[in-house]
């Protein structure tokens, strides 16, 4: 499998976007092509690489359109519309301006009206220079026996144009009805109305550009007590980098010498700094503090944690919603039936009696006023909003089908140690003689309770083995010993039955030891609850989720950590490879289930669950696995990452309402001859401005 992201020219509306994908899904090889309207990108996922960019470039170029590959992701351009563009609709609106002032005195009992060759003379113009732009494009789309905005904008200015011309000087008509007004108003709305929309899209893509704009373009690397000003993308892994007080941290990587602040906020959400002094690890684009840092490049490039965050966040904005695919469904075959109804309206008004150029009016006013564009805008320019306000506080939505079934959930599983709990085990019991035993056999492991066992001066062990779920055993000079549950053992338990009961109803998970003949040993290690996770279980709850805790501790141990947090379900001694299990059975009961976790051992879960959520603190596999980042070690993250799901899909519902009820509304006025071309090109324009800015509201969204 191979993907290939190209950015896309040549698109007006969702039925351009709909017929490429298309072309597409069409070809040998492509598994599956989808095209983002609001970011001009197509994503296109084929079998084997056999089949090569430059193939699929060619077929879209066929098809009419214009295709090249995206530079690498983290590059994201400004987008920022074309000067060229502004001048073009600044010397339109000029030039219309004139023509449509007669209509609009009338009411008012004023005569402005102007000379037919003076019309000409300034229509002309609009005609030539603006409207040819919509010609390639009308004619590809004709070419591939489509539609697309470009033919219906095409078709109706050229309609409206020729009808005068040919009332201007086809007929003897001393005062003949003229329409330039309506194709040169029609051409330049249609112009404003994309100028306005790119703007907005420019806004809704502001989380992007402000993450890019952390990255520093030069580093000072520090080699032989010199610093030296170089490239970015000249370090390499190893490499010294010399971070000033206020500048920005050009590289992942550990941090040498100096102590600091570092602000993360623009990567995490958390306002406060952040300490940092040696052995600690810091991010790239995040603002170093106070103090002078000389820090050692772990990662660079597009292994490097910002980049990963931008990567993830354009993956996210060029995904489809599933909600999409009703209005995808709807674009492709939209164009169409405007135009049949376009030939019904004439077809219509011409045998009910109306004169030729009104029944060619209203026809037209049916092509202006139908425009797919708000459809193909409604779901994307909302999901990349969503997208960027939740990287914004931290929380990183991978894939857009994540986004809107977060919106759905009605149950939250969280994983118990380094999720609900800090992750920092300690022993709470007396140490004892067998302690170092215990931290010998620890030694190494990354299970989140070995770090409960420190020690400078571990036994060699021998004949090492891990149980997943259960705990570990291995020879320390000529004795074999096991660590573990209760479960692991194999000597009688009922020495220390009742003080591990003591232990457990406190709260503390039990580490037994035993050694070939009996238990040792028992230890005590508690994890204190974050100091948030009570208020993200009492949001969940006053928001109707069920949140269950699951734990491989005992029932006790689980239990008690439940009951300080405010969850009354909890799935006790439940080992890694059963936790998927536990998703499905509630999934068979008919609930919308997220799971929550940061370890290696939550990884099955998190990819059976409906929604995942991963601390961005845990480990790689379960980052991997989830469809939705926290980038803070942070369970409120959970409840808000729901919220701003729930208000994207507000919003996309609210877009698809607006764009569909727009155009039920709009086409029978149009072919009842309740409009003009003018105010259908207005209302056509105004269609997509107000979907792309209902969108960008949700820029407003706080936690």
């Amino acid at each position: 499998m191979a993907t290939y992201k190209l950015q896309i020219t040549g698109m007006s509306c969702a039925a351009c976007s709909a017929r490429i994908e298309k072309v597409l899904n069409r070809m040998d090889d492509v598994e599956e092509a989808s095209v983002n309207l609001a970011i001009e990108q197509a994503n296109v996922l084929v079998r084997n690489e056999t089949l090569s960019q430059d193939d699929i470039i060619t077929k879209i170029e066929k098809a009419g359109f214009g295709a090249t590959p995206v530079e690498d992701a983290p590059k994201q351009e400004e987008e920022k519309p074309n000067s060229n563009e502004l001048y073009l609709l600044i010397g339109c609106l000029a030039l219309t301006t004139p023509l449509v002032a007669p209509m609009i005195a009338m009411p008012f009992g004023k005569d402005l009206h102007l000379d037919g060759l003076i019309q000409l003379f300034l229509a002309l113009p609009v005609q030539i220079v603006a409207t040819y732009r919509f010609y390639p494009s009308a004619w590809g789309a004709l070419k591939g026996l489509t539609g697309n905005m470009d033919l219906l904008v095409a078709i109706g200015t050229t309609a409206a144009f020729g009808l005068s011309l040919y009332m201007l000087f086809g007929t003897t008509d001393t005062h003949p009805a003229l329409y330039f007004e309506a194709s040169a108003a029609v051409t330049s709305l249609v112009l404003l109305g994309k100028w306005l929309e790119n703007r907005a899209k420019h806004g809704v893509t502001q989380a992007i550009r402000a993450l890019i704009k952390l990255r520093p373009e030069t580093a000072r690397k520090f080699e032989n007590n010199r610093e030296t000003n170089v490239p970015i993308n000249e370090i390499i892994v190893g490499d010294k980098i010399l971070i000033k007080p206020g500048e920005h941290i050009p590289v992942d990587g550990t941090v040498l010498s100096g102590e600091s602040e570092v602000d993360e906020s623009m990567l995490t959400g958390e306002s406060l700094p952040v300490a940092k002094a040696f052995g600690a690890k810091v991010t790239g684009g995040s603002v170093n503090g106070s103090g002078l840092l000389i820090v050692k490049t772990t990662s660079v490039g597009k292994e490097t944690v910002l980049s990963k965050i931008i990567e993830m966040i354009q993956g996210a904005q060029a995904s489809k919603a599933p909600v999409q695919k009703l209005a995808d469904k709807i674009a492709a075959v939209f164009v169409p039936i405007v135009c049949l109804i376009a030939l019904v309206t004439l077809i219509g008004w011409t045998l009910y009696g109306a004169t030729l150029d009104q029944a060619i009016i209203n026809a037209v006013t049916v092509l202006v006023i139908a425009c797919p564009c708000a459809l193909g805008l409604a779901t994307p320019t909302a999901i990349m909003a969503g997208t960027g306000v939740g990287a914004k506080y931290g929380i990183l939505i991978k894939d857009a089908q994540s986004l809107e079934i977060a919106n759905q959930i009605d149950t939250v599983i969280f994983d118990k140690t380094g999720t609900l709990t800090e992750g920092k085990p300690q022993i709470a019991s007396e140490r004892g003689k067998y302690f170092n035993i215990a931290a010998s056999l620890q030694h190494g492991s990354e299970h989140p309770l070995a770090k409960a066992f420190p020690t400078d001066s571990p036994i060699t062990v021998e004949n090492f083995k891990a149980t997943t779920g259960h705990g570990i055993e291995g020879s320390l000079e000529g004795t074999h010993y096991r660590l573990g549950n209760r479960k692991h053992m194999k000597a009688d338990t009922s020495a220390f039955q009742e003080q591990a009961e003591t232990f457990e109803n406190d709260g503390f998970s039990v580490i037994w030891l035993e050694n070939e003949a009996q238990i040792l040993s028992i230890f005590a290690v508690g994890d204190t609850s974050k100091e948030t996770s009570t208020q993200a279980v009492n949001i969940l709850k006053s928001k109707n989720i069920n949140p269950i805790l699951i734990s491989g501790d005992t029932q006790r141990t689980a239990e008690k950590l439940a009951s300080q947090v405010g969850i009354e379900t909890t799935f006790a001694e439940v080992l890694p490879q059963d936790k998927a299990s536990h998703v499905s059975k509630l999934q068979k009961q008919g609930a919308v289930v997220a799971m929550v976790g940061d370890g290696v051992n939550d990884a099955p879960a998190l990819a059976t669950a409906d929604v995942s959520f991963a601390m961005g603190t845990g480990s790689d596999v379960a980052i991997h696995s989830a469809g939705i980042t926290l980038m803070r070690s942070d369970p409120i993250l959970v409840p808000q990452a729901i919220e701003i799901s729930k208000e994207t899909y507000k919003k996309i519902k609210q877009n698809l309402f607006w764009a569909f009820f727009y155009n039920v509304i709009a086409l029978p006025a149009a072919a009842f001859g309740l409009l003009n071309p003018v105010i259908a090109g207005g209302a056509m324009a105004l269609s997509s401005v107000s979907v792309v800015t209902n969108s960008l509201l949700l820029k407003r969204w706080k936690p």
